[in-house]
């Protein structure tokens, strides 16, 4: 209970993808009292009269009813959709954040990989509750996800056969997403959050290098009752601003869409922001395909929708590993990094991000095209090319406005911040007039620790060694060192000490 929560603002990140879960289960739960999954179809006699007599499935027939004759049905619909979009991106912000400041590092990488997997789990959950209303436009989202399965090399028919219980679009696809949605997929998630939060209060929050803060304390607000109340009322708020989007924010109006028909499909077929990259990969692959013993590779499918997020979350779950690798820097790390300090880790966020914005527009370039008067064909190729030039920017520019800031920050230390007076000595020269920082505005910038690139090994030795020093070098080569005393320089090795220093001295 007493166990001390940081205060800045970065840290409510993953409690807000907490309580859009809780309102995600809390809807949900609702929902499924009138959801019927079944794929059976039949003349639809409810309420909504442009529809009244076409033949439906019952999951969609459901979903009207849900929409027009269940009273608040349409606002908990709406609600549950965009608490899940809230979900998906709290994770995905807070993935971000832990990156940036290198909060995955030792001894916290198994939390990292918790984290990594509920994002998964996250885009698991919202694509198979988006595609339950068997709508058009889910239902041209699941012509897709037989496409990407069918793309699989020998296996691929074989699983489709599986999953869908024969030919697209199957009998028994939703009923069985519907136990994924609403069972498999949400036991995990909760079974991983708690497992999460026991990482937290055992690992303790990392935290920023202030006055009082070291790489051997934790400090902050006490959980009761400090950081209860804080956390209660953000819970009130996450609730609020989910209601309120579910009253005023149209989202997924199945009815304009009609019922899924497979000689049929919508043109704004846009999925969910999170999976959209999917939907761009797609689009911007060129129709590659080959045969090989008798099996045709679908490389236009396989590549961008199966190869593409495999590497991606593969690339996610390895990285702490990584990076320590490069470092040579087995100790713990309880103190963030400012993202300015790590050049090189920041520039490579920053082209993922890019990267991803690319794939995302790509998704809607024929909607592009049309609202712009372009043709799709360039607007294809423009993409494509921006794929490619756009992260290497992105990494360049990125890499070299950290280093400005650092340059920035040493000439700050050494001169202090101009004063804007101006001087004249009696030789008639002009000055400018400067203070000295003040302390806290000098302690961010001194207190960081960026490790020494290293040294590249002498004579024959093993490739790997030589991989390993090639991409240190390339890590931590470009940087920009401090002035510091002797004195400064060991108060800052003082605060980043490690925790088994500690205990060794005792």
């Amino acid at each position: 209970m007493r166990k001390a929560f940081p205060d800045h603002w970065s840290f409510l990140l993953g409690e807000i993808a907490l309580y859009a879960l809780v309102v995600l289960v809390l809807t949900g739960s609702f929902l499924t009292l009138f959801f019927d999954p079944s794929m059976k179809s039949g003349p639809y006699l409810g309420s909504y009269a442009p529809l009244r007599g076409l033949t439906v499935s019952q999951a969609y027939a459901s979903t009207l009813h849900i929409s027009f004759d269940v009273r608040g049905g349409l606002l908990i619909r709406q609600v549950h959709h965009w608490a899940a979009l809230i979900f998906v991106a709290a994770i995905g912000v807070h993935l971000l954040r832990v990156f940036f400041t290198g909060a995955f590092r030792r001894p916290r990488e198994v939390n990292w990989m918790v984290g990594v997997t509920l994002f998964l789990l996250a885009l698991l959950e919202g694509f198979a509750g988006y595609s339950l209303p068997d709508d058009l436009l889910s239902g041209t989202g699941m012509r897709t996800a037989n496409t990407i399965v069918m793309s699989l090399p020998v296996v691929g028919t074989y699983l489709s056969d599986l999953l869908w219980g024969g030919p697209f679009p199957g009998q028994v696809i939703l009923p069985r997403l519907y136990i994924v949605h609403v069972l498999f997929v949400p036991g995990l998630l909760l079974g991983l959050v708690v497992v999460h939060l026991m990482l937290v209060l055992y690992l303790k929050h990392t935290q920023w290098a202030t006055p009082g803060r070291t790489n051997r304390n934790a400090v902050g607000q006490p959980m009761v009752p400090h950081f209860a109340a804080k956390s209660a009322g953000l819970s009130l708020m996450v609730a609020a601003v989910t209601v309120w989007l579910g009253a005023t924010a149209q989202i997924n109006p199945v009815w304009s869409y009609g019922p899924y028909r497979g000689d049929q499909a919508v043109v704004d077929s846009q999925p969910d922001w999170y999976v959209g990259f999917l939907e761009g990969a797609l689009r911007l692959m060129p129709p590659w395909e080959n045969e090989v013993a008798g099996h045709t590779l679908m490389w236009n499918v396989l590549v961008p929708a199966v190869l593409l997020p495999g590497l991606l979350f593969l690339v996610l779950y390895a990285y702490p590993f990584f990076e320590e690798w490069v470092t040579g820097d087995p100790r713990e790390h309880h103190l963030c990094d400012r993202p300015r300090d790590r050049p090189t880790r920041t520039a490579l966020g920053v082209a993922a991000i890019v990267f991803y914005a690319v794939l995302l527009m790509a998704g809607g370039n024929d909607v592009t095209a049309l609202v712009f008067h372009v043709s799709v064909e360039a607007l294809t190729w423009i993409l494509r090319v921006a794929l490619v030039v756009g992260p290497l920017l992105a990494y360049a520019v990125t890499a070299r406005v950290c280093l400005a800031l650092q340059a920035r920050e040493r000439r700050l230390v050494r001169t202090g911040t101009e004063t804007g007076q101006v001087g004249q000595n009696v030789y008639g020269a002009i000055h400018e007039g400067h203070r000295p920082l003040d302390s806290a505005r000098l302690r961010r910038a001194l207190v960081r620790d960026v490790p020494r690139p290293l040294g590249s090994p002498g004579g024959r030795v093993a490739r790997r060694a030589r991989i390993r020093s090639s991409l240190s070098r390339w890590y931590y080569r470009d940087r920009v060192d401090m002035p510091t005393t002797s004195a400064q320089r060991e108060r800052i090795d003082e605060v980043f000490r490690e925790p088994a220093e500690d205990r060794e001295r005792r």
